[in-house]
């Protein structure tokens, strides 16, 4: 794969000056990292040759490698009779066909013979002093009892409830009580702003929601319940809402739907049976943003999904028993879901849920947490890396990251500077970093390293994971790219794996349309990609309308559509920009209504109505204010150029022919306004 003297073999490492770390960031990306042996030899799947064995094994002989691998990490209530079905021309997948089982039980009530009193959650709240450990016994009689409770509520197999919760074990409670019934969750991120919340309980038709009083995020208050109480308003599906108290703060309290969930809870008996659910039966919806502006209610079904996320947390982060595991992104992703949830407690883990942010009350937070929870696995985005590389490397330097062996990046790809920073400052030269690629629709990490068997790259994803056949197409013709050396194109799946979402809610021909119709025959991501002459994979970022924001895929129509909702937008087109902490900005171009001006005061009101309408994290970096778009003669913006010009692709070279542009003119004018805002180092 490569030569031994283009590796470099991870050992101790002093930190020192800046000077050090400015000539390290500058070394070249192609610069290939291994482990020693000594790291190596611990590792869950020790060497290269151990990877290629079982990679050959799960694409050679698939039933045969899944099969064994189903009944090695998942429990049966009634053993499946056929490993797999369908294909990415019909979407009929399926896994493990006439199987029965539990994801529930397989993440709790497994684990109580032999680790009843081992900690199971690990929560750390916005402040430090903040802590709660909870083993798997307590999780148990939580999750028991609060189940017991949607059952009394009426809420049975099949019904949908969302959850709409900060960062705390009860979001883990709620999903797991959901789990064990049969009910469907979906949890709604708690970032979301009013109108994003109505459309995912609306398509749902969710018949109960879980939320708190309230959030806090950095020192700041969000008011949870009462942007649930503006929802109901408008769900007529909506029967009860479940209230946790998080901070104590008050809260409007209707007694005809509300209850409190504790108070309730405490009534309720702490045990109750596992509803015995196939293997194909819906887990939960997670609703994703799409180019339409309409989110897809992506659906995950439960052997296969829950299989694929243990597997992956397993083996990617070489989860061992006594390790001390952390993601810090939050359950409203999948991230959450398959890496804070159902992957680390399938596997028996000691999981790490964080309330905070990674800069309040000071930039050392995460390095301060790692130190005090002995975390041996850390998992965050690119972004919060990226953010944190601005402060000294003394809010690093000063804690103790002794026990940390396997670092994670996860959301987007990580640049070459991000990935040598964590490296040097986190790992100490001496963690294996593991740059994860995946998406929402593939349930757990499609192409990643293993730690101990595959070296490393800053920036590439690497080597595909087990049962992953990934091609690369030519964007127009969707032949396959073979090229001896480098190739690139658009990244596709040739063969169903386990984990993949099995439809979109109640739109099966949506997600035929969007995943499986572009190129025939596979599952296309969406993404573009190169492969270098080791075989390594290097992801290129979004080629649809759907810009990757620190990790949160968000659809351009829904935030065009939350901007012309403002009473001063008549017209608006976003694009992404390359943008230094985040990965990609956002850039919106708004044409307003007559009698508006361009000044502080409306871009204010355009920025406010899309973090009111969307969420905070969806808020435009740059908004420019324009007499008119760039549009074909029938009236189709041209967003190809939009994007161009963003990325300072100006040149009449990039742009191509615009004279047949309905109004030709604009662009010049687009690209003085997007260089006062966005200068060219970007």
């Amino acid at each position: 794969m490569m030569k031994d003297d283009e590796m470099i073999n991870r050992g101790p490492v002093n930190i020192s000056t800046k000077k050090e770390a400015s000539a390290l960031l500058a070394n070249s990306s192609d610069t290939v990292f291994t482990q020693t042996n000594q790291f190596s030899s611990h590792c869950l799947i020790p060497t290269i040759d151990n990877y290629k064995q079982l990679y050959q094994a799960s694409v050679d002989t698939p039933d045969q490698f899944w099969d064994e691998q189903a009944k090695k990490h998942l429990d049966w209530f009634t053993p499946f009779t056929q490993v797999s079905t369908g294909n990415f021309i019909q979407g009929d997948i399926g896994w493990f066909l006439n199987g029965k089982l539990n994801v529930s039980y397989n993440c709790v009530d497994r684990h109580l013979k032999e680790n009843k009193d081992k900690i199971a959650i690990i929560y750390e709240g916005d402040k430090p002093s903040q802590i709660e450990k909870i083993t798997y016994y307590e999780l148990y009689l939580q999750v028991c009892r609060l189940a017991n409770l949607l059952l009394s509520l009426g809420i049975k197999k099949g019904d949908t409830v969302a959850i709409y919760l900060p960062n705390t074990p009860v979001a883990i409670y709620s999903m797991l009580a959901c789990a064990r019934i049969g009910a469907i969750h979906s949890v709604i991120f708690a970032g979301f702003g009013f109108e994003s919340i109505i459309s995912r309980v609306k398509d749902a038709n969710c018949r109960l929601i879980i939320t708190a009083d309230e959030g806090v995020r950095g020192g700041k208050t969000i008011p949870l319940k009462k942007k649930i109480d503006e929802v109901v308003c408008h769900c007529k599906t909506v029967e009860h809402v479940l209230v946790f108290k998080n901070t104590g703060g008050h809260v409007d309290f209707n007694p005809q739907k509300d209850i409190w969930a504790e108070e309730a809870m405490l009534e309720q008996r702490p045990y109750c049976p596992p509803e015995h659910l196939d293997s194909e039966d819906p887990l939960f919806i997670l609703y994703t943003s799409g180019s339409t502006g309409q989110p897809k209610g992506l659906v995950h079904t439960q052997a296969g999904y829950l299989l694929y996320a243990a597997m992956t947390h397993k083996y990617v982060f070489d989860y061992q028993n006594d390790d001390i595991y952390a993601c810090v992104a939050d359950v409203g992703w999948i991230t959450g879901h398959s890496y804070i949830v159902y992957g680390p407690l399938a596997n028996g883990a000691t999981t790490f849920i964080f309330e905070g942010t990674p800069t309040y009350p000071t930039p050392s937070r995460y390095w301060e947490m790692i130190e005090r929870h002995k975390i041996t696995q850390f998992y965050t985005a690119p972004t919060a890396i990226r953010s944190l590389m601005k402060f000294p490397t003394s809010f690093v330097e000063k804690s103790n990251l002794d026990t940390l062996r396997v670092l994670g990046s996860v959301g987007e790809p990580i640049n070459p500077e991000a990935w040598r920073w964590y490296n040097k400052f986190v790992g100490r030269e001496r963690c294996s970093i593991v740059d994860t690629y995946w998406q929402t629709e593939s349930g757990g990490h499609l192409i990643t390293p293993l730690p101990g068997a595959i070296p490393t790259k800053p920036g590439s994803a690497t080597l595909p994971f087990f049962g992953i056949i990934p091609k690369i197409l030519d964007p127009q013709t969707g032949q396959v790219l073979d090229n001896a050396d480098t190739t690139e194109g658009v990244l596709a799946i040739s063969r169903p794996w386990p984990g993949i979402a099995r439809t979109v809610y109640k739109s099966h021909s949506r997600y035929l349309l969007t995943y499986m119709k572009p190129y025939p025959g596979y599952y296309f991501t969406g993404d573009g990609v190169k492969r270098d002459k080791d075989g390594y994979y290097w992801i290129e970022g979004r080629v649809d309308d759907v810009i990757n924001v620190a990790g949160h895929r968000l659809g351009t129509a829904e935030l065009e559509s939350a901007l012309v909702g403002s009473y001063c937008c008549a017209e608006a087109a976003v694009v992404g920009y390359p943008h230094d902490v985040k990965g990609q900005g956002i850039l919106a171009f708004c044409i307003l209504k007559e009698g508006y001006e361009d000044d502080e005061n409306t871009v204010s009101i355009l920025r406010n109505e899309v973090r009111n309408t969307v969420g905070p994290f969806a808020s435009p970096d740059v908004i420019v204010i324009t007499p008119s778009l760039p549009k074909t003669r029938s009236g189709k913006i041209m967003r190809r150029i939009l994007r161009k010009i963003a990325c300072h692709e100006s040149s009449p070279e990039q742009l191509g022919d615009i004279s047949t542009l309905a109004e030709p003119e604009v662009v010049p004018l687009l690209i003085t306004k997007v260089l006062k805002y966005i200068p060219k180092t970007h």
